[in-house]
């Protein structure tokens, strides 16, 4: 299962309570220093939420590896720090259905599908306003970035959230509440239980 959603609306907490291991994909973000890195227009703010900041090769590996093999290592990124800090291991054993959620899920839904490991593609929606609440509160909680630059990026990201969403469900993945996603979630799940392979 793949989940996207504009940032702060809400996914790590539904995958959380999915009861389905997970795969975090904001951990693929390239770190501060890569010159490849995206800038907002007109700024020198680093564009964190455009997929080019994301190495989307090395999110799509680990998919694949987890799906035959049911393990994959994978980096542990510092947000505040726009940089990788170590590596993890992330086992899904003989699990038949994991999860694998961040903003840029919705670029990987046609590459899972050619391989045959895709059940579902979600894009988690909650308002601009109260996204904009819930990212500005968590954002600040967690010391991500400077105050300046996350209501600079609220804002932006406010005004931008419905075309956000157009382009992840145009991309394949379906728009959908909380209570929508848990009730796909578990019905993906139901339908996977007797199949041997894994699927995202």
């Amino acid at each position: 299962m793949l989940l996207c959603g504009p940032s702060g609306s809400g996914k790590s907490l539904l995958a959380a309570h999915s009861g389905l291991p997970v795969l975090r994909l904001d951990d693929f973000y390239k770190e501060g220093t890569d010159p490849t890195l995206p800038t907002v227009p007109q700024s020198s703010d680093i564009d964190w939420d455009h997929p080019a900041s994301w190495d989307a090769d090395a999110a799509l590996a680990a998919i694949g590896e987890l799906c035959r093999t049911g393990r994959t290592d994978v980096p542990v990124y510092d947000i505040s720090l726009s940089a990788r800090t170590g590596e993890d291991t992330v086992d899904i054993g003989r699990t038949p259905l994991f999860l694998a959620e961040g903003i840029f899920a919705a670029e990987l839904v046609e590459r899972c599908r050619e391989l045959g490991v895709l059940a579902d593609a979600l894009c988690l929606s909650r308002g601009p306003l109260t996204t904009f609440r819930r990212r500005f509160l968590r954002d600040l909680r967690e010391s991500r970035k400077s105050v300046p630059f996350l209501l600079r990026r609220g804002w932006r990201l406010m005004r931008r959230e419905r075309s956000v969403i157009a382009r992840q469900t145009a991309l394949g993945a379906h728009a959908c509440d909380r209570d929508e996603a848990m009730g796909r979630l578990a019905a993906a799940a139901a339908g996977r239980c007797a199949t041997s392979r894994t699927a995202v």
